[in-house]
């Protein structure tokens, strides 16, 4: 189990490493050739279940830029909220979860529960910056929880 998650882990923070590389201009381009081909692995769902997942996925950036917000306005608690029902363990019955990851690879499945856990976990350290007033342990588990996010786009995508 401690292998697993440690391979999972290294797994994210290389995925990680090539999408901040392709944010920040990186992407193979340069003066030796074109740029290089897509390498995520390619993930085949039923029409219906792409709509539904990319749907979720935008639904997904919204929370964070509405925890973003709350956090801005000093809100822990409804950023807490937010966390926990639309992208903590408590959303996943919302999103369809479980009939989603029949179609995708293991190891996009370990990045879903990945970020769901770790919002989980933002969830419960917004709650606790609102009693200390220290949001730097909330902004950390706000990072691993979009770090998730990042890996699994860095190394997925959806046919």
């Amino acid at each position: 189990m401690r292998l697993r998650l440690a391979i999972t882990t290294l797994a994210f923070v290389a995925a990680a490493g090539v999408a901040s590389a392709q944010h920040h201009g990186h992407h193979g381009h340069g003066s030796d050739g074109p740029p290089k081909a897509d390498a995520r692995e390619r993930v085949a769902f039923p029409p219906e279940m792409t709509e539904h997942t990319l749907a979720n996925m935008r639904d997904h950036l919204l929370a964070l830029q509405e925890i973003n917000d709350a956090l801005a306005a000093g809100e822990t608690d409804q950023a807490g909220g937010i966390a926990e029902q639309r992208l903590g363990m408590t959303s996943l019955r919302l999103h369809g979860a479980a009939e989603v990851a029949k179609f995708m690879p293991q190891g996009m499945q370990d990045a879903g529960t990945a970020m769901h856990k770790a919002a989980s976990r933002f969830a419960i350290a917004a709650q606790d910056a609102g009693v200390t007033g220290d949001l730097k342990p909330a902004l950390k588990a706000l990072g691993e929880t979009m770090a998730a996010c990042v890996g699994c786009h860095a190394g997925y995508r959806l046919k």
